[in-house]
C-alpha cells in the first residue's frame, strides 16, 4: 500500500491536568503547555475539552461570576499566544435568539493575540456520569476551520464518538460526518473522556476507524487527572488513516509531546489490566488530596487485603512519610492482624500506631446494658467495634489535618458488608469501585518482583474480625461468585432472571439483588470514591432508596 501523504504539520499535544474552577492555574498550566510545545517546534497546539475550567463543572457554571471569569481568563491567554494557533477547551454564553441552555461547551482558535474561530460542541452526552444537557447548548453546524491551505474540522469529545461504538444510535447528527462530507484534511479533537478498565483500547479502536473512514489524520487530546470521582487517563492519540496508531502518550502523567504528521511511526504499548488500575488509582487519590488541600493521609490497618492495597497506593501517591497507619486490635482480632500489619507499615515505609479498641467498646457496652437488658448480642456489637474504629480514625484526622481513607472493596459496598459511620467513615474511598478480586489481582502485580503486601494477608480467608472465629464466607458467597453476579446486575444492568438464566443459583442472586437495593441508603452516604470500572456507585449511578421494583 503507498501510502497517504499526510499534511506537513507538527502539532503539539498539551495533555495536562487542570482543577476546575481554577481559571489562574488553568492558564499558567496551558501557557507552560503551550510554550513547551513551541520549544518542540510545534506549527500548531490542541488542550483537552474545557481545558481552561477543568472537567466537569457541574452546577458551578449556574455561579453568576463562573463563566465571565471563564471569558476573562481566556482574554488573558489569548493575548499571550502568537503566530502559532492554540485551541483551548473553555464555556462560553449562548448568545443565540432562540430558546435554549444558557451556555456552550466551547473551544477556542486563539492566533495572532486574537480568538480567531469559535467551535460549539454538538453532542451533549447526558448518560452515565455526563450530564451536559444539563447545561449546554449544542452546536448546530459544523465546518472546517480554513488555515494555512488545510481544511481542519474542529470536534469536541462526544462528538467524534459514532454509533458503532455505542450500544444504540443516541443522536440524530454525526459531526465527523458532516466535517468530511465538507471535505477536511485533519480531524482535532478535544476531550475530557473519564477512565474506566478496558476504556484506552475502545478509544484505540474508535480512532482507528474514525481516520480510516475520512481519509484523514486524527489528533486526539484527551485530559488528565483526576477531579472528584472521575479519573482522566490521558493516553493522547494521534490516528493515521493507512497505518492506524502512530501515537499514544502515556497514562495517568500530565505531559506534551509534538508530532510530525508526515514522519509519525511508533507501536502502541498498552499496560496490563491491573497495573492500569493501580496507575488510576494512585492518580485520583494523589489529585484529590492535593487539590482539595490535604498534604498527608490516614487510616486504618486491620492486617487486611483491602487496607493493606490502599496503604500502598496512599504511600505512591502521597510519600511514605505523608501516610499515617493505625492497627486497632479488639477483642476478635487475632495476633497475626497486628504482625501483617506493622509488617506491611515496616515494609512500606509508613508510620503506623497501635490502640486497643477493647476497653472502649467495654466501655460502650456498661454504658448501654440498661436500655439491652434482656437481648443477646447481636450485629449491634459487631458494629461498636467498627464504629469505635471510625471515631479513632477521625480523631486522627480531625488532630493532625489528614485525608481519612476508607479501605472498603466495591463486593462489599455493593451488598452493605460495611458499617456505616464505622469502617464508612472517611474522606475517600480508594477502592470502593475495585471488586475483590480485582483487589487480590492488583496486589500480585505488586507483589509481582518481591513482597511488599505480606503474602499471609494475601492467603489468609479475609474476615472483620467482629465475633469468634468470623470469615467473610460465613455471609456472602464466594468472592469470584458475587463478583462475575455484581458484574452482571450492577454493571450490565441484568435482570434478576437474566443472571440465574446464566446459570448462577436462584436463591443466591436474588439476595444479591436484595442486598443491593436495601443498602443503597448506606452507599448515598459514603465517601466518594474512585471510578475504575463501567459502572460505579455514586455519580454515573441513579438509584432511589425508597422502591419496590424487583427484577
Amino acid at each position: 500500500m503507498i501510502p497517504l501523504m499526510q499534511p506537513d504539520l507538527r502539532i503539539g499535544i498539551a495533555q495536562i491536568n487542570g482543577i476546575v474552577g481554577d481559571f489562574p492555574g488553568n492558564v499558567k498550566k496551558i501557557l507552560a503547555a503551550y510554550r513547551s510545545c513551541l520549544d518542540q517546534g510545534a506549527d500548531l497546539v490542541v488542550t483537552p475539552e474545557m481545558s481552561l475550567v477543568g472537567y466537569p463543572p457541574r452546577d458551578l457554571v449556574h455561579k453568576s461570576q463562573f463563566v465571565p471569569k471563564c471569558l476573562q481568563a481566556l482574554d488573558y491567554l489569548c493575548g499571550e499566544i502568537n503566530k502559532v494557533p492554540l485551541l483551548v477547551g473553555y464555556i462560553d454564553h449562548f448568545s443565540g435568539s432562540a430558546p435554549g441552555r444558557p451556555f456552550r461547551n466551547a473551544a477556542a482558535w486563539l492566533e495572532n493575540q486574537a480568538i480567531q474561530h469559535k467551535i460549539w460542541k454538538t453532542l451533549m452526552p447526558t448518560y452515565d456520569v455526563f450530564d451536559e444537557l444539563r447545561y449546554f447548548e449544542p452546536g448546530e453546524s459544523c465546518q472546517p476551520i480554513v488555515w494555512n491551505g488545510l481544511r481542519i474540522g474542529v470536534t469536541i469529545c462526544e462528538d467524534i464518538w459514532n454509533e458503532e461504538f455505542l450500544p444504540r444510535p443516541l443522536y440524530d447528527r454525526d459531526p465527523v460526518a458532516e466535517l468530511d462530507n465538507s471535505g477536511i484534511d485533519l480531524l482535532l479533537n478535544l476531550s475530557a473522556s473519564p477512565f474506566h478498565a478496558g476504556k484506552p483500547t475502545i478509544r484505540r479502536k474508535l480512532l482507528e476507524n474514525v481516520a480510516a473512514e475520512i481519509q484523514a489524520p486524527v489528533v486526539y487530546c484527551n485530559a488528565v487527572g483526576g477531579n472528584d470521582e472521575l479519573l482522566f487517563d490521558g493516553h493522547s492519540i494521534v490516528a493515521l488513516p493507512d497505518r492506524g496508531v502512530v501515537l499514544q502518550m502515556n497514562g495517568f502523567v500530565e505531559e506534551t509531546t509534538t508530532v510530525d504528521l508526515r514522519q509519525a511511526v511508533g507501536a502502541v504499548h498498552e499496560l496490563g489490566e491491573a497495573e492500569q488500575l493501580y496507575r488510576a488509582l494512585v492518580m485520583g487519590l494523589r489529585d484529590y488530596a492535593h487539590k482539595c488541600g490535604f498534604a498527608s493521609a490516614c487510616l486504618g490497618l486491620s492486617g487486611g487485603i483491602d487496607s493493606a492495597l490502599t496503604a500502598v497506593i496512599a504511600a505512591e501517591a502521597l510519600g511514605v512519610e505523608n501516610v499515617h497507619g493505625l492497627t486497632m486490635p479488639g477483642p476478635f482480632s487475632s495476633g497475626g492482624s497486628v504482625d501483617d500489619s506493622f509488617r506491611l507499615a515496616k515494609q512500606l515505609g509508613i508510620g503506623c500506631a497501635e490502640v486497643p479498641i477493647t476497653d472502649a467498646f467495654a466501655a460502650v457496652k456498661d454504658s448501654l446494658a440498661p436500655l439491652f437488658s434482656g437481648r443477646k448480642e447481636d450485629v449491634t456489637e459487631e458494629n461498636m467495634q467498627a464504629r469505635i474504629r471510625g471515631l479513632f480514625l477521625m480523631s486522627l484526622s480531625n488532630k493532625f489535618g489528614h485525608l481519612l481513607l476508607t479501605t472498603g472493596n466495591k463486593s462489599e459496598l455493593a451488598v452493605g458488608y460495611c458499617t456505616i459511620y464505622g469502617d464508612m467513615c472517611g474522606g475517600l474511598a480508594v477502592i470502593s469501585d475495585l471488586p475483590k478480586t480485582m483487589v487480590y489481582e492488583v496486589a500480585r502485580w505488586i507483589n509481582r518482583d518481591r513482597e511488599i503486601i505480606p503474602w499471609n494477608t494475601m492467603e489468609k480467608a479475609p474476615s472483620a474480625e467482629l465475633r469468634p472465629d468470623q470469615k467473610d464466607q460465613d455471609t456472602l458467597p464466594p468472592y469470584d461468585v458475587l463478583d462475575a453476579v455484581l458484574h452482571l446486575l450492577v454493571e450490565r444492568q441484568l435482570s434478576t432472571d437474566e443472571v440465574i438464566a446464566a446459570g448462577y443459583d436462584e436463591t443466591m442472586v436474588r439476595w444479591v439483588q436484595r442486598r443491593i437495593d436495601l443498602n443503597e441508603w448506606k452507599r448515598q452516604q459514603s465517601a466518594p470514591g474512585l471510578r475504575v470500572t463501567s459502572k460505579a456507585f455514586g455519580i454515573g449511578r441513579r438509584m432511589p432508596i425508597v422502591q419496590r421494583f424487583q427484577g
